[in-house]
This record gives structure tokens, C-alpha cells and sequence, in this order.
């Protein structure tokens, strides 16, 4: 092998390593939606992000923890329906045609409000609110 094709190989390895370098960068910062969010110590999650972008199938999600209970309002309105799960602290709820507020996502932007007490120990309640826009 003559030092020609050694320095070409070499070339063609850094350019390919460069590509991997680039697609993995652009996928990171492209991969970065919403906002930073601090959440309060009740709350340990909560889908959609704010500031996320969303198909209009998606579902609200609101990751409790354990001992509160939780009340969730979507744009100003009380959600009677949502799904929770006492053993997990998750409550969810999406759209659907027997919806008691509303049938299907608009598209634009949507608020979401939970409000919670903590139902054993020390008395605590408290808010957060946050927003995500529709497709």
C-alpha cells in the first residue's frame, strides 16, 4: 500500500468521523424542545412538557407523588374525568367524544393547571401551570 492511499484512507476516515460528529450534534440540538422546567416537590412530572409540540392525539400527564391528590384544569376548565392511578400518583386525560369539556384538540396553544393538597402529614397545597402547543 503506497503512502498515496494511506494519506487517502486517512482522509476519507476523518471526513466520515466529522459527518458522525455533525449528525449527532445537529440530532442533539434539534432533539432539544421546550423549556427548562423546575418542578415543584409534589410534582415529579408532568407530558407534555411546557413549551412542547404536540400530534393532536397526545394526552396530558401529571406524575404526583405519593400521599397528594391532585385536581387538573385544561385552559381554565375543570378536567371531572381524568384518569388516576393511586398506586403511581399518575393522573392523565385526553380528549375524547364523551369528554365532559371537549371532544378533540384544537390546534394552537393549550394551559394546563394542577392544583394538589397533600392528604396525609403536615398540611400542603399548591399550583403549577404550564403550557404546550398543538399541530
Amino acid at each position: 500500500m503506497g503512502y498515496r492511499q494511506i494519506v487517502r484512507y486517512r482522509l476519507i476516515y476523518a471526513g466520515l468521523a466529522l459527518l458522525v460528529l455533525a449528525a449527532v450534534a445537529l440530532g442533539t440540538v434539534l432533539a432539544m424542545e421546550g423549556e427548562e422546567i423546575d418542578l415543584p416537590a409534589p410534582i415529579e412530572a408532568v407530558s407534555p412538557s411546557p413549551g412542547d409540540r404536540v400530534i393532536r392525539q397526545a394526552a396530558v400527564e401529571v406524575d404526583m407523588a405519593i400521599g397528594y391528590e391532585a385536581t387538573l384544569y385544561v385552559d381554565g376548565l375543570p378536567v371531572p374525568d381524568a384518569a388516576y392511578v393511586p398506586a403511581t400518583g399518575l393522573y392523565s386525560w385526553a380528549p375524547h367524544p364523551n369528554s365532559a369539556i371537549f371532544t378533540e384538540w384544537t390546534p394552537g396553544d393549550h394551559t394546563v393547571r394542577v392544583e394538589w393538597i397533600r392528604t396525609s402529614g403536615t398540611p400542603d397545597v399548591g399550583s403549577f401551570e404550564w403550557s404546550f402547543r398543538v399541530q
